[in-house]
């Protein structure tokens, strides 16, 4: 950096340690973090603004100890922003926690998740006027990872409006009827709002219970991306089959949340973000090829038609066919598990006509490494159903971007 940009920086790094002197009052409960915050500040200024390390600050910052519906944060870290800014940015976010008793009270009587913290935006710099809805201490830049991270943030906010927005559109372009519940679900945005905090909570526990034959947080390995949208649908399915049995019981917001798995998972997921190792967007596809081959969902005369009686039965037979292929992998090889996921992708979405992974084991090079390059970037392409869905809700999927409740 020339010298002229770097005294420009400090200036600009001087200024924002100023501002958080000034907003730290508002936030009594924060405290000794913001003035951490300040220190770090200072400290990355005095070092010639290298690369930042924000380690003792963010030591210091704990939204899971202070789960109080309403309770707001000024929350500032040199960070990157999942699904949004690839770079590493210095951002502000005003967030408020999202803590409604009946929440807690589910938490507290066998949905334990003492990491999950569900929050919406006040304000935000630009780093978040994007598609990202999460706030990940892991994202933070630091001089060495702490000892482990106790907390995750999701902006229910953002994802509760982007989904209406996509989920109606799609309703209307693929002449959907909506049943009564399904339609209050799209029209009120508080109602969208409890679902996902409800559908985030069992999603984000599911991650670490059940047969598990790996590590669905160790996101550096170097696997096939099919494994982790496998990962993703699990949870998504485990979280629909808790919401039928959450129904039983009498909670209100359980019923929406099948919706809404099912909306997002079916209409946004495959057609939002890059097809390049898109795990999400290929567990939908999945998804809706399993209904569709099950003749759940059909697509009749231009028409999407869905067996709403039969749904819920659906889903749980995926989500068992899912299970055993975890529970048997555990005592596979890693390329036999591999391989194994393959086959049950494979059984519903057709691979792309030139992969090397549809040739079989013997097709595939000797180097695990080599293996998973020869994964092509978008290995299971979109349908024409997806493709033609795509092309007509292009621009309402980007309308998202940076969207507020």
């Amino acid at each position: 950096m020339p010298e002229e940009g770097k005294e420009r920086a400090a200036a600009l790094v001087e200024r924002i340690s100023a501002r958080v002197g000034e907003l730290a009052p508002h936030f009594p409960h924060d405290a000794a973090y913001l003035e951490a915050v300040r220190r770090d500040l200072a400290a990355w200024a005095a070092g010639g603004l290298g690369v930042p390390d924000f380690l003792d600050s963010l030591d210091l910052f704990h939204p899971d100890t202070q789960r109080v519906d309403g309770l707001e944060h000024l929350v500032v870290f040199p960070m990157y922003t999942q699904n949004g800014n690839p770079d590493r940015n210095l951002e502000a976010v005003w967030i408020r926690t999202i803590w409604p008793d009946w929440l807690a009270r589910l938490e507290a009587g066998g949905y334990d998740n003492p990491m999950f913290v569900p929050i919406g935006f006040i304000d935000f710099t630009s780093g978040y006027d994007t598609h990202s809805a999460v706030l990940f201490p892991e994202t933070v830049a630091v001089r060495q990872a702490p000892a482990r991270f106790t907390w995750g943030g999701i902006f229910a906010d953002r994802e509760a409006a982007r989904f209406r927005r996509v989920s109606a559109a799609a309703a209307e372009t693929l002449k959907l009827d909506l049943p009564p519940d399904a339609a209050r679900l799209l029209a009120s945005q508080q109602l969208a709002e409890d679902t996902f905090v409800l559908w985030d909570l069992v999603h984000d526990r599911t991650h670490s219970h059940g047969d598990l034959p790996f590590d669905p947080f160790m996101i550096k390995q170097r696997m096939p991306y099919w494994l982790y949208s496998l990962e993703e649908l699990r949870c998504d399915l485990t979280a629909f089959g808790e919401a039928v049995e959450l129904e039983r019981q009498g909670v209100p917001h359980a019923r929406y949340v099948q919706h809404a798995i099912l909306f997002d998972r079916l209409f946004r997921f495959p057609i939002s973000g890059a097809r390049v190792r898109n795990y999400d967007g290929l567990g939908g596809q999945l998804l809706f090829a399993y209904l569709h081959r099950n003749d759940i969902v059909r697509w009749t005369d231009n028409r999407l038609s869905i067996d709403w009686d039969r749904v819920a039965d659906g889903v749980a037979d995926l989500r068992g066919e899912v299970e055993k292929l975890y529970r048997d992998s555990i005592d596979r090889s890693k390329l036999a598990h591999w391989l194994a996921a393959y086959e049950l992708v494979t059984a519903y979405v057709a691979p792309h006509p030139a992969s090397v992974w549809a040739k079989g084991v013997a097709a595939l090079p000797e180097e695990q490494k080599a293996k998973v390059d020869a994964v092509l970037p978008d290995e299971f392409p979109l349908s024409m159903f997806y493709e033609a869905l795509r092309r007509k809700l292009t621009d309402v999927v980007e309308s998202t971007e940076g969207i507020r409740a």
